[in-house]
């Protein structure tokens, strides 16, 4: 579930769903790196048969990872990659089956988000990049010297999408990683490979946890400026530059960052806390823990998702989930029954309760104007003492409070004292009335040959130390001028608030400025059909979460959402959906990628997207507006993009579909999903005995030939297999990333793996399950952790 600060919120309210993992770490001995043997006990107390990774949040952080410099180059993304995989394993120790799942093309109610989410990441790029350009443009004019921009084949992170070269490369990569593991590593050999919270209580599955790294780690910023080391500031630095591996410091792997720290979030603990949480005295009937554990899913639904934008109406960090539930509970005993029934919502009920929501609309926004007001005086009072705090340098300052700045890589004074023999660099500056600095360096004088020799190697040590530091001062302050481009408090256009939410009429002006309605009549056609188009979503996501996609083409035609009290008279919508076909993986590049990143794409479909002739370039805007909506930075803000037009789009790669070469047909195909197995795995037997009776077959047959898994064999696990297209069990399995070695005398076979014919979800535990010992009692209930968040929604419940 694609909420921001829904896990925050989760954490805080049921602190005890969350437990730290206890990581094994490798040994070295005499200078060799002993991996941790997973085959042995799970030191978390607790064995797990299965892991499934989103290889997309793993994918991601590996092309801007924080334990080693950023990657250049694909083939190390691949290695950090299997770091990162290789870590999350150790923590797990899966018995039975590792899945890992790439993004496949995604339904259009999805791919709206991406797109969204590309075109902001092509234009922050493009900021960074102009911005960057002038820094090194007046680091320049001040004579300090920089290391080369690098070339990278990781420039552009929107290539993490089905169908571009690097995810094809990727697949290789992972395939030739699944067999180094299943070949080598002994906690694999008996495995099988191939927003989850609200995912995994819709499962049903009480045994069920999600692996998930610390968002907010104290110190994680604590980033010395003089060293680049992680772990402290520089007002305590040593004085000590980290050595560098590479000219300029390019590859350096000496620093050890601190790795950040991952969570298990138990989904029985959160069951139990539901279970508590939704204690309704005196029901109307036996309440159905189950039921209600598909009710909360859905309520969560109206702060936002992956589909549909959040109601304005209800924001997290208000105390938006604690009001859900609040209404929820005061609302059931006359609901006559429950919001859902699995994938099904009752529209009659959901009306009944999200208007009774609605009801708090006035208080919620008048209280919301409130604090804004107090928090924007507060902001722009901290702004204005910063700013006089620059112009004013305080008399007497402490020397532990001298600015970082001052030092410019010199050694700081309770760092060990230098020798005599060790170059004394001061950095005077001098104003040349344009605001630039020059630096004046005192060059030692030797007598002897031996002395000069030496004094030049200093003087390049000294170099590459100052290119260093002004490559981490650079870096640091791009950051930094970002940051503040992006705050709204920063500009001198302030972009003025025309609904004014909780002033009379803030209805109407909410139409009239989201929607541009220029009528009461033209308002009111607009708000039926935000409404039911809005309604439509909330059916489409319950679908999806509970028995997967009921139409690929349906999307939400809006870039906001209505109020809580527009929805009305649900029960009289007609809601239907065409299931439809999924996208090629090209067509949803061309609907999801901006112009910058044509690149990804065949040279027919680039000249769609960047050809001013092409008859679709008005889906490529290079500049695009950005609605705050009442946030403060511009990456929380709504990017006002025109939504594609499938039908003119499709008609347009029609037209140029034949001259993909082979290779780029086969990008643009639907993939199928692979199984790994060990030799010595009880399945291996059955993959065998399937490749060699489908020899004989012709390849139409062997196309859509499929044999059904014996469970007995598979650890329980159901669905068909098919053979591979290629070899089964390759001899010698070349590696794919150029550093790495080919694997020898391969013991790893493969098939294609079917998922299993679709049935309808069943909403319970499975029958026989044992549940683990209840630990939560009254007692672990907590308030709202927001002070204010929990005042707002008490007080717009009059309580």
């Amino acid at each position: 579930m694609g909420v921001p600060a829904f896990y925050r919120w989760l954490a805080e309210k049921y602190p005890l769903v969350v437990v730290d993992v206890i990581e094994e770490e490798p040994v070295v001995i005499e200078g060799v790196k002993i991996p941790v043997d997973t085959s042995r006990p799970n030191p978390n107390n607790i064995e797990y048969d299965n892991l499934y990774l989103d290889m997309n949040g793993i994918i991601h952080p590996c092309f801007h990872p924080e334990d080693r410099p950023s990657p250049t180059s694909f083939d190390e993304v691949f290695q950090c990659m299997f770091d990162y995989i290789d870590r999350l394993f150790v923590m797990v120790r899966p018995r039975k089956l590792l899945y890992m799942a790439i993004d496949g093309v995604a339904p259009r109610a999805k791919m709206n988000q991406q797109r969204s989410r590309r075109f902001r990441a092509a234009k922050d790029a493009a900021d960074a990049a102009a911005e960057e350009e002038r820094l090194r443009e007046e680091f320049e004019r001040e004579g300090r010297k920089l290391p080369p921009k690098e070339s990278s084949q990781t420039f552009d992170s929107n290539v993490i999408t089905p169908g571009t070269e690097f995810m094809a490369v990727l697949s290789l990569a992972l395939q030739y990683y699944i067999h180094l593991r299943l070949n080598y590593d002994p906690g694999w050999k008996k495995i099988k490979d191939a927003d989850l919270i609200m995912l995994a209580l819709a499962t049903h599955e009480v045994h069920f946890s999600i692996l998930r790294e610390i968002v907010f780690t104290p110190g994680q910023q604590d980033k010395c400026f003089l060293c680049g080391q992680i772990g402290h500031l520089a007002a305590v630095c040593e004085g000590k530059v980290k050595r560098k591996a590479g000219e300029f410091d390019e590859k350096s792997n000496d620093v050890a960052v601190p790795r950040k720290p991952y969570q298990f979030l138990n989904i029985w603990i959160l069951r139990e806390y539901l279970e508590y949480e939704f204690r309704i005295p005196s029901p109307p009937f036996e309440i159905d823990m189950e039921r209600i554990v598909d009710d909360f899913i859905f309520i969560c639904f109206f702060v936002g998702n992956d589909f549909l934008p959040h109601m304005p109406t209800l924001e997290i960090r208000e105390g938006a989930i604690n009001l859900l539930m609040a209404v929820y509970k005061k609302e059931f005993m006359v609901l006559d029954g429950y919001l859902t029934d699995g994938s099904k919502p009752n529209l009659n009920r959901v009306e009944h309760f999200i208007q009774a929501v609605g009801s708090y609309e006035d208080k919620i926004f008048q209280k919301r104007a409130r604090l804004h007001q107090r928090q924007a005086e507060r902001i722009k009072r901290e702004k204005a003492y910063a700013r006089r705090g620059d112009d004013v340098e305080p008399q007497n300052q402490p020397e532990s409070m001298v600015a970082v700045a001052r030092f410019h890589g010199s050694r700081l004074a309770s760092a060990p004292t230098p020798s005599p023999y060790q170059d004394h660099r001061t950095h005077s500056q001098t104003s040349d009335g344009k605001g630039s600095s020059v630096q004046r360096h005192k060059v030692a004088r030797f007598s002897s040959t031996a002395n000069i020799g030496a004094a030049i190697v200093e003087a390049e040590n000294s170099l590459e130390i100052e290119v260093h530091e002004n490559k981490e001062e650079l870096k640091t302050k791009l950051k930094e001028l970002l940051r503040e481009k992006s705050d709204v408090f920063n500009s001198k256009n302030h972009e003025e608030d025309k609904v004014k939410l909780g002033e009379p009429g803030w209805k109407e002006r909410y139409y009239e400025e989201k929607f541009s309605a220029k009528t009461l009549e033209e308002m009111e056609e607009i708000r039926r059909d935000v409404v039911l188009r809005y309604t439509e979503g909330l059916c489409w996501v319950m679908h999806y979460y509970y028995e997967g996609v009921c139409s690929w083409q349906w999307f939400y035609p809006y870039h906001y959402a209505p109020f809580a009290s527009d929805l009305k008279d649900l029960g009289q919508l007609d809601i239907s959906f065409e299931l439809g076909s999924p996208f090629k993986p090209f067509n949803q590049l061309l609907g999801v990628f901006p112009a910058a990143s044509s690149h990804a794409l065949p040279v027919h479909y680039r000249k769609l997207m960047t050809d001013p002739n092409s008859p679709i370039i008005d889906f490529y805007p290079t500049d695009f507006e950005v609605d705050m909506n009442g946030k403060r930075y511009a990456w929380q803000g709504i990017a006002k993009l025109p939504f594609i037009d499938e039908a003119r789009l499709l008609a347009e790669v029609r037209k140029i579909e034949h001259t993909l070469t082979e290779e780029e047909a086969r990008r643009n195909s639907m993939m199928f999903d692979m199984l790994f197995v060990s030799s010595s795995h009880s399945l291996s037997e059955s993959i065998y005995l399937l490749d060699n009776y489908c020899k004989q077959l012709t390849d139409k047959e062997r196309a859509e030939f499929k044999e059904r898994i014996n469970p007995e064999l598979s650890d329980g696990m159901n669905g068909f297999l098919s053979p591979c297209a290629g070899d089964t069990h390759p001899p010698i399995f070349r590696s794919p990333v150029v550093s790495m070695e080919d694997i020898l005398a391969n013991e790893v076979i493969c098939a294609i793996y079917r998922l299993p014919d679709p049935h309808k979800h069943i909403t319970l535990p499975l029958a026989g399950v044992i549940f683990p010992k209840k630990t939560v009692d009254q007692g672990d209930l907590k308030p709202e952790p927001n002070f204010m968040a929990r005042r707002l929604w008490e007080e717009a419940l009059g309580e």
